[in-house]
């Protein structure tokens, strides 16, 4: 079997980079017992910790099982994936995700039912992830073991429960219902790193060939976007035509003949810009605490107490007595206002500057949708930002010395933003519109990336 795959490799001699694409669909087996330690290790992680004690003040993430559980998926695991996608792709989904794994594995004995049309809406994943997020935020995901394993693991079963009705070997929630997905498609559409397809190729390759088993169901052969490409390799040197390869990260995004689809705008702008940049700083926001102060007084110079119980169970609101940590109802509330609108104000900020930017350029593809797109460098940014404030939360708890942070924080908000102008600035060079349309709209590009560094200069600076 070996030999019959391998004859159908290229023959000319591959790059490095297209040399290891190769080595991952050879190397299927090992690639398969790795995956399986991932699984035992996530499993351990988001299972036993949730039925320890409290942590004793002097406890370190080295000497404690629960400490060193939130250390690893919210201080490492999220921003590393996040950074991994934006630099390689989707490697993380195709490579080393428990979750997506899991449910190709179990779909080898599901029922292979027709996918139903509802579930193929391309609005999922933005519904999904903004549900998480606030869910989670409710419920101190971060914090608590118990919260982790409710969210970490309700998804883990919901993949499999879609694995064992739908596909055979495909990873159908991962495709359609992750939460995630949405956000690592917009980022790995700027990753230098992509598996290219050369149509040309495709098309004049002449005798047999191995099918390819794409688990995420990508139509390989046109393929040109690596947003949907989990970067697995299965299909590396597929009819002389599939390659591991460099490319410049400005490039799928200013590729007229790649769609700029709604569902990825929307995604960036109201999902990752939106929603998640509200859940990152709510706690340090003085807006938020002012408002619950006022609303609390109000409450109780009128006798109305109800807002302000905090008889409320550990699955929908954080309730953690022995820690000290309960929400009351108010408390979730305002949250939960706090995330949704303030993710559709931000959200809304952003469209109005790549649509009026699109609407004064008038040229068919420069839509607003690709001009939200070309935000992803500073999508990016704020995501590994909002997510590594756990890590140093972790470090400052272990006295770690943290004198960079301000120049880490600052370099990346700076190239998140030069990343973004840069972007909308080559698209709106492309246009045909006279140079004062040109102009326009090239100043209107500076105000979305710019809204979002000032958000984060204010939790970082100011408040």
């Amino acid at each position: 079997m070996a030999e019959q795959v391998l004859k159908f490799y290229p023959q000319k001699p591959a790059s490095r980079l297209e040399s290891l694409g190769l080595w991952l669909r050879r190397h299927r087996g090992a690639i398969v017992a790795v995956q399986w330690l991932i699984v035992v290790f996530y499993s351990v992680l988001v299972v036993i910790p949730a039925f320890l004690p409290l942590p004793p003040d002097q406890a370190h993430i080295w000497d404690n099982l629960r400490l060193f559980a939130q250390f690893c998926f919210w201080g490492l695991w999220w921003p590393g994936v996040m950074i991994a996608t934006v630099t390689l792709g989707r490697v993380w989904c195709g490579l080393f995700c428990p979750e997506g794994f899991i449910s190709e594995r179990v779909s080898r004995y599901g029922r292979g039912k027709a996918l139903p049309r509802w579930l193929k809406w391309p609005g999922w994943p933005f519904i999904a992830f903004v549900g998480t997020t606030v869910y989670g935020q409710l419920v101190s995901v971060y914090e608590y073991p118990q919260a982790a394993l409710l969210v970490l693991g309700g998804s883990t079963v919901a993949a499999v429960v879609i694995g064992l009705l739908y596909g055979r070997e495909k990873r159908i929630w991962c495709r359609y219902l992750c939460p995630a997905s949405g956000v690592f498609a917009v980022l790995a559409k700027i990753a230098p790193m992509h598996y290219k397809v050369d149509r040309a190729a495709w098309d004049r390759h002449e005798g047999e060939f191995e099918p390819v088993n794409c688990a995420p169901l990508v139509d390989v052969r046109r393929m040109t976007s690596a947003g949907e490409c989990h970067a697995c390799g299965r299909c590396a040197g597929q009819r002389d035509a599939v390659s591991l390869s460099w490319r410049s990260p400005f490039s799928e995004v200013l590729d007229p003949h790649n769609e700029a689809k709604t569902a990825d705008a929307i995604t960036l702008l109201f999902g990752v810009l939106g929603v998640a940049t509200a859940a990152f700083q709510w706690t340090v926001s003085p807006w938020l605490l002012h408002i619950k102060l006022a609303v609390a007084e109000w409450l109780v110079e009128n006798d109305h107490f109800a807002l302000l119980s905090d008889d409320v169970p550990w699955w929908l609101l954080t309730h953690y007595p022995e820690a000290n940590d309960l929400f009351t109802w108010l408390d979730g509330s305002l949250i939960l206002a706090y995330l949704l609108l303030g993710g559709a104000l931000i959200g809304s900020l952003l469209l109005i500057g790549t649509a009026s930017a699109s609407r004064l350029l008038r040229t068919p593809q420069l839509t607003w949708q690709r001009f939200s797109i070309a935000l992803a460098p500073m999508a990016a940014a704020s995501v590994i930002l909002g997510l590594t404030m756990l890590t140093v939360t972790h470090l400052k708890a272990e006295h770690f010395w943290l004198g960079w942070l301000p120049w880490f924080r600052s370099t990346l908000l700076a190239l998140g933003w030069l990343g973004s102008v840069t972007l909308a600035l080559l698209l709106v060079a492309r246009s045909g519109a006279g140079k004062a349309r040109q102009l326009a709209a090239g100043l209107i590009m500076l105000w979305p990336p710019s809204l979002i560094c000032t958000i984060w200069v204010l939790v970082f600076f100011v408040w």
